[in-house]
């Protein structure tokens, strides 16, 4: 592969010298502009607006400078990213263009349009194929970015905690995703559960209402045990009940105020202040999980302990199995380490997974299919 030049120049400025935006224009001109034809072509100039109240972005300025670069060349420039998946002020396209306008990218500061890659709601995407594609087969991207004749990427480089850092690949890889393209991005990673190994002592359960702080009678997650078989031939297995955080989570699609939506990095979380307590979660989940709590009037739902992750630690539940019976992590990694005979949430005990499409490994006992079981009460 043929090694890219790269140009870069100081922040300086001197009375005598250019300034920061002719020194931009200077860059994009040595770095090959020249060379492109923009006459009469749609030119997208991807870049990040910031969130509302955030000033971790590019000053329109350096938007403006690109923009004329290719207004002098005959091309059609405009500003583009795609929506978030995560809850903010871009999460559609009217509150992404406002939110571009508050931070100062509007037609009058930047000379060029706002045009949002994924529409209105971040379902207008191509599936563009990924051929050889080891992890990816076809990424879903805005629509108005791929109708573009000609890409520029306009980034600023930052930490990311999830790519390390983030630069032009993470600004075209993950900006340009649709919504439904970053929900394929961020939710890879599954829990898995080692059935085989857990005795049921519910250390798990234990330490998940310690962290969450959950007053008496109830759990996010609850351990139960089972027998199958008679004596003498008698068999046994424990199983670690928790929020699956479901690919088609039903709790998601119920509830009426968006106080459950998915988190960056795809798992099922709740803003309990949106909550006004209908309690639709509680009774749509098959799996029982978000519970209500009268005295406050709102319910509540295991978040995968997101904050704990996000620091670099695991799950409770996780850490606080001694057996090492559970564990969080990317799926193709899960298989790996636990082997190929793992399931994804079919065993006798748990509803159908074609239902929601849970994100959940299980290597199950062999008895753990037996829909004969017997709960055990103590």
């Amino acid at each position: 592969m043929k090694k890219a030049n790269v140009y870069f120049t100081n922040m300086r400025v001197r009375p005598e010298g250019r300034n920061l935006q002719q020194k931009l224009a200077f860059l994009i001109r040595r770095a090959g502009m020249d060379e492109i034809d923009f006459k009469d072509r749609f030119a997208a100039i991807k870049i990040h607006f910031g969130e509302a109240g955030n000033l971790s972005f590019l000053r329109p300025n350096f938007a403006r400078t690109v923009a004329d670069e290719i207004k002098a060349r005959g091309g059609k420039p405009f500003l583009t990213d795609c929506n978030t998946l995560y809850v903010g002020s871009r999460k559609h396209a009217l509150e992404h263009i406002e939110t571009a306008y508050i931070n100062g990218f509007t037609p009058y500061s930047t000379g060029c349009h706002v045009i949002i890659g994924d529409g209105l709601k971040g379902t207008d995407d191509i599936a563009v194929p990924v051929p050889n594609g080891e992890f990816v087969r076809e990424a879903k991207i805005g629509r108005a970015v791929m109708d573009a004749d000609i890409f520029i990427s306009l980034n600023h480089f930052k930490g990311h905690e999830m790519t390390g850092f983030g630069g032009a690949i993470k600004n075209i890889g993950m900006g340009c995703g649709s919504r439904a393209g970053k929900m394929e991005q961020h939710c890879d990673g599954k829990p898995a559960v080692e059935r085989e190994r857990c005795i049921g002592c519910r250390a798990c359960q234990v330490a998940c209402k310690d962290k969450n702080r959950l007053e008496v009678g109830t759990l996010y997650r609850e351990v139960h045990s089972y027998t199958v078989g008679t004596f003498p031939e008698v068999d046994g297995y424990s199983y670690s009940f928790g929020c699956n955080h479901c690919e088609e989570p039903i709790c998601l699609k119920n509830c009426p105020t968006g106080a459950i939506y998915r988190a960056p990095d795809g798992t099922v979380v709740q803003d309990q202040s949106k909550c006004i307590g209908c309690r639709m979660c509680v009774m749509s989940c098959p799996y029982g999980q978000p519970k209500y709590f009268p005295d406050e009037g709102v319910s509540g739902k295991c978040d995968g302990c997101y904050g704990l992750r996000e620091a670099g630690g695991e799950p409770a539940c996780v850490a606080g199995c001694p057996n090492r019976a559970l564990k969080f992590g990317e799926m193709d990694e899960l298989r790996a380490e636990f082997g190929p005979d793992l399931n994804e949430g079919s065993i006798a005990v748990l509803p159908s997974p074609d239902e929601t499409h849970p994100n959940i490994l299980i290597k199950a006992k062999d008895c753990a299919q037996d829909a004969g079981y017997r709960e055990l009460t103590w």
